[in-house]
């Protein structure tokens, strides 16, 4: 997946991809400022934001998504 880059068109890392995106279950039903997720087939994990779903993706390697999770289970963001 060297075609996968931070930044790119979250439409077209779909397209590059098949990201399959879901937004957590702790999301308000009006939607909101949410997030939504992606896990790729390489490990790699890439976020979008729900009301700008073409907008850019941030990806996100194993490891640091693991250590981003685990700080917020750790309250490390407030």
């Amino acid at each position: 997946m060297s075609d996968v880059s931070n930044g790119m068109c979250a439409t077209e890392l779909t397209q590059v991809t098949g990201a399959r995106w879901v937004k957590s279950r702790r999301s308000g039903p009006t939607g909101g400022n949410c997030v939504e997720v992606a896990f790729l087939a390489d490990g790699q994990v890439a976020v979008r934001h729900s009301r700008h779903p073409s907008g850019p993706a941030l990806v996100f390697s194993a490891p640091e998504w693991d250590a981003f999770v685990g700080g917020t289970k750790d309250g490390e963001f407030g």
